[in-house]
């Protein structure tokens, strides 16, 4: 039977997460566990810069878990719990398993769940029709369980954990006389209720006799038979039907394929292991951990209603800044503050966005519409948001919905000053001594566009004006890298002086000065011909550079 997933929500935010990011896909998932009860977790699409990890040190919160990709995997989709048959089973035994669980291929595993072979319908099916020579039971190391449970028998004396594994299987129709001559030491024998055959048959030392139809066994032949090691079993069929039946008794071990077996990892993603499914002829597929343990079958058909992850978006609508694999993730709810973007869904979601300087705004705001109660932690995650993305209210993004639950937050975040907690929390983010370039670049990029033409725009807060202008010149030469590596049309930079409110933006790129000049209306003299402009004035990215921009693109 294939089994309902109970499956987790992944609240994550854009690539190259910021503190609103990181805090907000933190503070949602809580508050969407606490009302729903379900699962949800946070998560993070990318590096946390040191801001980030400045808030989350400050509150005691562990950073959510890197999401490189939200592919659908094979353990997002529900596979077929078929539990591993012990190899020891008779043929009988696991025909019935498969019949009782609808299925054609059953897994055979030890009691470490290590998968140690598969048996399919087609197998046992072989295995009644191939003739085979009458040692072959004795060949496959039968036990004598397995006899017993196949031919509804019962054991009159012997052991029944004990293994068949030496002579052949005769049934004994002829007379005592007769049948010296072909019983040898350690055979099978089948017979009926004759004294006589029964004897003969202990003498001759057989390893085992089945007495058919339910016989008596006398105390005789009981008392003979424990003398000389012989195990004696009853079976109320007929010798015809128990001469029939009895390769049932066969264990899977010796049919069974145990090489070349072609396994599935719960990690594995759907689309790498479609090719793989639709060139092989097998029905079924087991899957295992990451440990080799088995875990389940999967088939075609598995494949067919697979259900991507499970997503709600945070901060961030555009699709080019959304984790990897998003176009095959079910998106549940979309929760930002930027303009409308690319993300696309199959089905309706739920989508709030409201034009704040943060959507962690947003998400205080449904703590108070659902009547849920803030902790400290989740207050300061909440509060440090805000005062990042308003960079503490000097945005023109920022709203007086913004500063009031900012500071009411504080409040309960046991933040006694405001200011000065923000001045430690930006000068841990704008430390960029020890960085590379690399790493500076992307601490806080995003890609866009504009009809036709693509851009990328990175930015850097510091409070420290001689930190600002090394950056420059720094930054100048890596952005013509970047802009190459990326296949962009424009790139910009913006190095953010927070206490002057004031941005250098660099660019690269063909037009891309003459661009600026368009959107800020700049002269000439305003234009070092060098790779920079200074913006007065400007501080947000969202609200007073990429709109900018984009109606001097369309221009």
């Amino acid at each position: 039977m294939t089994e309902e997933k109970n499956r987790k929500t992944i609240v994550i935010g854009h690539k190259n997460p910021d503190t609103d990011s990181i805090c907000s896909a933190v503070c949602y998932a809580r508050l969407k566990s606490e009302l729903t009860g379900k699962e949800y977790v946070p998560g993070r699409a990318g590096h946390i810069n040191e801001e980030t990890q400045f808030v989350l040190k400050y509150f005691g919160v562990e950073a959510p878990e890197l999401i490189d990709n939200v592919k659908t995997q094979v353990r997002d989709i529900d596979i077929r719990k078929t539990k591993g048959a012990d190899k020891n089973i008779s043929l009988k035994r696991a025909w019935n398993l498969m019949q009782d669980a609808n299925v054609v291929t059953l897994p055979v595993a030890n009691s470490s769940d290590v998968l140690e072979g598969l048996i399919t319908v087609g197998d046992i099916t072989k295995s009644y029709m191939n003739v085979y020579d009458s040692s072959i039971l004795s060949k496959a190391k039968t036990q004598y369980s397995n006899i017993i449970e196949t031919l509804e028998g019962h054991l009159v004396v012997g052991d029944e954990t004990a293994y068949f594994d030496e002579g052949k299987v005769l049934i004994a129709a002829a007379n005592p006389d007769m049948m010296e001559y072909y019983i040898a030491p350690h055979d099978l024998v089948i017979l009926g209720n004759r004294y006589e055959s029964q004897l003969c048959a202990i003498e001759m030392e057989a390893d085992c006799i089945i007495v058919c139809e339910g016989a008596a066994v006398s105390m005789t032949i009981r008392k003979l038979a424990q003398e000389r090691g012989c195990t004696v079993i009853t079976t109320p069929y007929d010798t015809y039907t128990a001469a029939r039946l009895i390769n049932q008794s066969m264990p899977v071990s010796h049919f069974m394929k145990t090489e070349n077996l072609i396994t599935f990892e719960d990690g594995d993603y759907i689309d790498d292991i479609k090719e793989v499914m639709a060139s092989k002829r097998h029905r079924d597929f087991p899957i295992l951990d990451k440990d080799g343990k088995y875990l389940g079958m999967i088939s075609r058909r598995n494949l067919l209603g697979a259900k991507g992850k499970q997503i709600v978006l945070v901060d961030h609508n555009e699709r080019n800044q959304a984790v990897d694999g998003i176009e095959n993730a079910d998106i549940l709810e979309i929760i930002d503050h930027h303009k409308l973007g690319t993300v696309e869904t199959i089905a309706p979601v739920f989508f709030r966005n409201q034009p704040l300087g943060c959507t962690a705004t947003i998400i205080y705001q449904m703590y108070n519409e659902a009547n849920v109660l803030r902790d400290r932690t989740t207050a300061g995650l909440l509060c440090s948001a805000i005062i990042s993305d308003t960079l503490l209210f000097r945005s023109p993004t920022c709203t007086e919905t913004d500063r009031t639950a900012a500071l009411a937050l504080a409040g309960e975040a046991g933040i006694d000053d405001i200011n000065r907690y923000a001045a430690e929390m930006f000068a841990a983010g704008s430390n960029l001594k020890s960085k590379t370039d690399d790493e500076i670049f992307y601490q806080d990029f995003k890609r866009f566009n504009s009809g036709k033409t693509t851009f990328g725009v990175g930015q850097i807060s510091s409070l420290n004006e001689d930190e600002l202008a090394e950056l420059r010149d720094r930054l100048l030469p890596y952005l013509q890298k970047a802009h190459k590596e990326h296949g962009v049309d424009m790139m910009f930079f913006m190095l953010t002086n927070i206490l002057k409110e004031s941005t250098t933006l660099l660019y690269e790129g063909n037009g891309a000065e003459s661009l600026l000049a368009r959107a800020f209306r700049l002269e000439k003299s305003d234009r070092s011909g060098s790779g920079f402009v200074e913006l007065p004035g400007v501080v947000s990215r969202k609200k007073q550079l990429i709109p900018a921009i984009m109606i001097a693109c369309e221009e």
